[in-house]
């Protein structure tokens, strides 16, 4: 049934009566805004239109470095092209036989390029070998990391190596984001502090040379140097616990010793070594452990903007494409013509290297941007996935901190980006009438205007809640 022509000519003054009023709102906020008109490209559709469009736009076609809101597209793809329930699967086999307890020859463990797999399922993994009777293996703990290439650091990210968490590298037989977590607490005055690893590992040796000393302050630095951690400085002895996240050189023996370790807390002796290869075809399968839900690992990756996700997952695209060890760059492939083919883009106006957006080479104009966004909306069987996996402003995620005590609390949910020099935010904002505004806010200039970019995208992003 069509709408009469009196109720069309009413109802589309009243959207552009809606659409100019925002653009005043939108327009005396970045007055107000020290940050110049021309480092920032901005872009904002209001789905509750048909058909949706574009109702905001400043430099919307200029394009720039997004930094993590990349993930947004790596998301699009994974989700289309794998499903939200996906999972993948890891497993432990050997060609030899198990008797009275005793496992005569290797011990395999084969990484099915799971994001996920970290300290509970291990034990679960354990447990579920626990029960096939073994107490002893005399052979090695061979890792098959073969579904994937050797690039640990995939040269699409910058250059530069850093210990931390989020420069991780990538394997398809990863652990526990192939991170440790490292705890100081204090100890008795004049005393080294207390260093907790988790999970507990012989990976890592512990060169202790801080201090508990001074009041309740804490300057401690906590570096790593390829297997050794250390610890320095000082801290009081009424401080709360100081937690670091560091990164490993080598997820083939990291969680092959991680896997030793789990296995002798369940009463099962290893003899050999940890080494590198191939599970043979005749391997007789002996524990699996399947990851969580493809959405899940989405979640993490856009919540927590964690690029070793992000990574991971794009492998997963080739392998499961039949790129055979998969690359980042055949995954990239996908997620690029997905974005040509699925989302409309053309391929001319933007340029997407790393999945992550740790690059600087990654180039796309907030109005592309926004397109990812009204598109997977429009997408009906990932879109809740998509949506829930964004973090909620005010509430969780990259931004728990910011928006509150403001109207967007909870009706913001958007992925941001930061890199030197560059500041992003994108995603959706909810009105109390029901409607909805995808957006995309971009900032690439000074490093040190991105405080200041970032409390301007806030404010913009508030108004379309109004």
């Amino acid at each position: 049934m069509h709408m009469p022509l009196p109720l069309l000519i009413l109802a589309l003054s009243v959207t552009t009566a809606r659409a100019d009023d925002l653009s005043a709102r939108l327009e005396k906020v970045l007055k107000k805004s020290s940050i110049a008109r021309e480092a920032i490209g901005l872009a904002v559709v209001d789905l509750s239109q048909t058909p949706q469009q574009q109702v905001f736009g400043l430099n919307d076609k200029q394009e720039m470095i997004p930094a993590s809101v990349t993930k947004l597209a790596t998301a699009s793809a994974v989700l289309s092209k794998l499903g939200p329930s996906f999972k993948m699967q890891t497993t432990l086999s050997s060609t030899s036989p198990v008797k009275n307890g005793l496992l005569s020859g290797d011990l395999i463990l084969k990484g099915g390029g799971d994001p996920g797999f970290v300290s509970e399922t291990m034990w679960f993994l354990v447990n579920d070998l626990m029960r096939t009777g073994i107490k002893r293996v005399e052979g090695n703990v061979i890792v098959d990391d073969t579904d994937f290439d050797a690039t640990r650091a995939d040269p699409s990210r910058d250059p530069e190596r850093v210990d931390r968490a989020y420069d991780a590298p990538v394997g398809a037989m990863s652990f526990n984001w192939n991170s440790v977590n490292i705890f100081v607490r204090p100890g008795k005055p004049g005393e080294p502090p207390q260093v907790y690893l988790d999970p507990l590992n012989d990976y890592f040796k512990i060169d202790n040379k801080a201090k508990t000393a001074g009041k309740n302050g804490s300057d401690l630095d906590i570096s790593r140097n390829g297997e050794r951690i250390t610890v320095r400085g000082t801290i009081g002895p009424g401080h709360d616990e100081v937690v670091a996240y560091k990164n490993i050189d080598d997820p083939v023996d990291w969680s092959g010793r991680c896997l030793i370790y789990f296995l002798s807390q369940r009463g099962i002796s290893v003899s050999g070594k940890v080494k590198g290869g191939k599970k043979p075809d005749g391997a007789k399968q002996l524990a699996k452990a399947d990851s969580k839900p493809l959405s899940q690992a989405v979640a993490d990756m856009l919540k927590f903007s964690n690029n070793y996700v992000a990574e991971m997952l794009t492998k997963n695209l080739a392998a499961q494409n039949g790129v055979t060890p998969a690359t980042l760059e055949a995954g990239m492939q996908i997620i690029r013509a997905h974005l040509t083919s699925d989302v409309g883009l053309d391929p001319k106006h933007y340029t997407l290297l790393n999945p992550s957006g740790l690059s600087r080479k990654n180039r796309i104009s907030a109005r592309d941007l926004a397109e990812v966004l009204v598109q997977a909306q429009r997408r009906f069987p990932t879109f809740a996935e998509f949506l829930s996996g964004l973090p909620i402003a005010g509430q969780d995620g990259t931004l728990k901190k910011r928006f509150h005590d403001g109207e967007a609390t909870g009706w913001v949910r958007a992925k941001t980006g930061n890199l030197s020099g560059v500041v992003a935010l994108a995603g959706y904002a909810g009105r109390k009438d029901g409607g909805v505004r995808a957006f995309a806010f971009i900032f690439n200039g000074k490093a040190d205007l991105g405080e200041g970019a970032r409390h301007l995208f806030d404010a913009l992003a508030t108004e379309l809640v109004q």
